[in-house]
């Protein structure tokens, strides 16, 4: 049983690399419906359910100085990629494709809750709040307000559960949908010849990056994003407080402005931000689950129900906007998949419709992590209220 802080932050990350590791240089079929970080969350939740390891003081105060530091430096990292001035690129239509996708998950998460609020736990609205940010962004936003909002940590599984079975069917249905372009696209009478036209111009605009990672890379972005994290905490307890806009909250805003307006400096050309950002994901979904516990997921299937009527309601309102403004299977396909799958999905639904609309999924993906922060506590503050 392992009572002191150093083997227990030691093995979380251990554990999170040797999944990782699985996933990249094994063929196991279950990394392609299972990623490895929803693995990482449910087999801590499992292990601390088997009380591998104890609540200690010295562990609980090693979770949350490791946790608390980390997120906002994490936040940072992971915006330094979403170049505003490059978004801008993607040109009206995409971009009106991407907001709409955006709203109608929104509302989907609203109309769901007002639905089933009666089957949920008190104050579940939280779990619910961070769900949507990562289905307006990714896991990154999803755990950005699960520390806004102080989220329990066992409600966190409900979320990871949500995010995996119904988020997989939901690709699985994009992907098959694909061959229906051409009829879909004379339904809404959508003119998609600018498609390529638009990832061609986005490929050549990256192709003067630096890809190698340095020594120099790696010690800049880890000092600044710490830097910044810890001026953000800072901050964010000076800051006035009511019931919603906690410390939490306003240094997870401050970390996100931060990294939106440096993504737009020589700072965020430095390759590896990603990989950081990557690792400090990571063991932050690792330090949650292992104070989460299988006992406390009483209501899981209701939540997966809830999950796919989202997944509905967003389906049938962003097909009617596709009607009435002609766009194009790809734009919404594509728009759906970048906030719902993130960075990891929406390259691979773009690239099975051609390989030079790829970067115009990456790009609509990382505009999620820009929004998903915010766009998730807005939807927390009004499920709040329901």
């Amino acid at each position: 049983m392992i009572q002191n802080a150093l083997p227990f932050v030691a093995f979380i990350i251990f554990f999170a690399g040797l999944l990782v590791l699985l996933e990249k240089k094994t063929k196991l079929k279950i990394f392609k419906y299972i990623p490895a970080i929803v693995m990482l969350y449910f087999f801590s939740m499992l292990l601390s359910t088997l009380g591998v390891w104890r609540k200690t003081p010295q562990i609980t105060a090693a979770y949350k100085a490791l946790k608390d530091g980390l997120l906002p430096a994490m936040i940072f990292l992971m915006l330094l990629r979403a170049d505003l001035r490059k978004i801008v690129k993607l040109g009206p239509r995409m971009l009106l494709g991407f907001f709409a996708a955006t709203i109608t998950i929104m509302i989907g998460f609203i109309i769901t809750f007002a639905i089933f609020k009666g089957f949920f736990e008190p104050d579940s609205w939280k779990a619910f709040a961070a769900l949507s940010g990562s289905w307006i962004g990714g896991t990154g936003n999803m755990v950005a307000i699960q520390g806004a909002l102080d989220v329990p940590d066992a409600k966190m599984g409900y979320t990871l559960l949500i995010d995996s079975i119904n988020y997989s069917m939901w690709v699985m249905f994009l992907l098959w949908a694909v061959s229906f372009a051409p009829s879909f696209n004379k339904w809404t009478k959508s003119n998609s010849k600018v498609l390529d036209e638009v990832g061609l111009k986005l490929s050549k605009g990256n192709e003067n990056n630096r890809t190698s990672i340095e020594f120099v890379d790696l010690i800049v972005l880890l000092g600044s994003s710490l830097l910044v994290s810890a001026l953000s905490i800072w901050l964010g307890g000076m800051l006035p407080k009511s019931v919603f806009f906690q410390s939490s909250t306003w240094t997870v805003l401050i970390a996100t402005v931060a990294g939106v307006i440096f993504a737009m400096t020589p700072l965020a050309k430095l390759p590896g931000s990603g990989h950081l950002s990557n690792l400090m994901l990571y063991t932050i979904v690792g330090l949650i689950a292992s104070r989460a516990n299988f006992a406390e997921l009483t209501q899981a299937p209701i939540y997966i129900i809830a999950g796919f009527c989202i997944l509905g309601i967003h389906a049938i309102l962003l097909m009617l906007v596709a009607k009435l403004f002609k766009l194009d299977l790809f734009t919404i396909g594509v728009a759906s998949l970048a906030n719902i799958g993130g960075v990891a999905s929406a390259p691979i639904l773009a690239a099975s419709y051609g390989e030079a609309l790829v970067p115009i999924g990456v790009l609509m993906a990382l505009m999620g992590y820009v929004v998903g922060t915010g766009g998730g506590l807005l939807v927390g503050k009004i499920l709040s209220i329901l």
